[in-house]
C-alpha cells in the first residue's frame, strides 16, 4: 500500500468527498469527522458518510476516517458509523496516547495514530505497536498546543519527526509526516516533502488538491535513483557471487547498507505498478 499523500476531507462536504474520489489522485482518503466537522454537524455528517462512501468508486485509493478524540462523547458513535461502511479500510484516530488494539479488535480495520500531545509522543511505542497499526503520523498544532509552545517553533522541529520515524520503523509500519498549513506555497511545501523524505518518511498528510500531486511526485523514486539503485543492485549481486562484500561503482563505496537502500527503491517501482 502507497501511502506518499493522504488526503483530508471534510466529513460533511458531499461536493469535496465526490470530488476526493472521482477526480483526485491521492493514495489516501481521509474523511474527517473531527476538525473539519462543528459540533453541531456531527450526526449528519456521519449520515452522509454512511449512505454515501459506498456509493463511490474508490479506484484504488485507501479510503480512511478520520473519527473524534476517544475521551469525546462522539468517538464510539463515529466508530460504530465506521464498522457499517465496508469501503473504509483504515480509521485514523487523533490525540493517541494508549493501546488502540481495541479498535482494530471491535472493527477489524487497520489504525493510524496521530501523535498530538506530549503524553502521545512519550507513549509513542505503546501506541504504534497496538495491533492493527499500520501507519502513524502526528498534529503539530495540537502537539504545541499541549506543551505550551508555538506552532512556528514546532513545525520545523526534527526531533518530534525523529521520534515518530524511530518509531513506526522499530515496528514495521508506515511514517507519514505532518500537514504542511500555508497550501498556497508550493514550492515550500515541496521542499517540506523533500526533508520528510530525506528523514525516512514515506508520505504527507495534506489538507490541499493542489499539494496531491507534489507529495506523489516527491515520495515517488526520480527516474536517475530507480536506473542507480538498478545498478547498484546489479552491481553488487555480481560481486557476491565473485566473493567480495562491497565494490566501487563510480567512485562510490558500495556495501550491503547501500544494497538494501537499492532493494527499497526498486521494490517501491514494483508495488506501483
Amino acid at each position: 500500500m502507497l501511502r506518499r499523500s493522504q488526503l483530508f476531507v471534510p466529513g460533511n462536504n458531499e461536493r469535496m468527498i465526490r470530488k476526493a474520489a472521482l477526480e483526485l489522485r491521492p493514495d489516501s482518503v481521509i474523511i474527517d469527522l473531527e476538525d473539519a466537522v462543528p459540533v453541531d454537524e456531527k450526526e449528519t455528517a456521519r449520515k452522509l458518510i454512511r449512505e454515501l462512501l459506498p456509493q463511490l468508486d474508490w479506484d484504488g485509493k485507501e479510503l480512511c476516517v478520520r473519527v473524534n478524540d476517544p475521551r469525546t462523547p462522539f468517538f464510539y458513535a463515529d466508530i460504530d458509523t465506521v464498522y457499517r461502511i465496508d469501503p473504509v479500510k483504515c480509521i485514523v484516530i487523533p490525540k493517541a496516547e494508549f493501546d488502540l488494539g481495541f479498535v482494530y479488535k471491535a472493527t477489524g480495520r487497520e489504525i493510524e495514530p496521530l501523535i498530538e500531545t506530549a503524553k502521545g509522543l512519550l507513549r509513542i511505542e505503546d501506541v504504534v505497536r497496538s495491533e492493527g497499526v499500520t501507519a502513524v503520523s502526528y498534529g503539530i498544532a495540537d502537539f504545541a498546543l499541549s506543551v505550551g509552545g508555538s506552532l512556528k517553533a514546532y513545525e520545523p522541529n526534527q526531533v518530534i519527526k525523529t521520534f515518530v520515524v524511530s518509531a513506526a520503523r522499530a515496528y514495521g509500519i508506515d511514517p507519514i509526516d505532518r500537514v504542511y498549513f500555508d497550501i498556497k506555497n508550493l514550492e515550500g511545501f515541496r521542499m517540506d516533502c523533500m526533508e520528510a523524505k530525506s528523514l525516512g518518511f514515506v508520505g504527507k498528510q495534506v489538507i490541499h488538491p493542489s499539494q496531491v500531486l507534489v507529495a506523489n511526485d516527491v515520495f515517488s523514486p526520480s527516474e536517475e535513483e530507480v536506473n542507480w539503485a538498478r545498478r547498484i543492485v546489479e552491481a553488487y549481486e555480481k560481486a557476491v557471487r565473485d566473493g567480495r562484500g562491497a565494490i566501487n561503482l563510480d567512485g562510490q563505496l558500495v556495501d550491503y547498507v547501500h544494497y538494501k537502500l537499492a532493494k527499497r527503491v526498486l521494490e517501491f517501482v514494483r508495488q506501483s505498478g
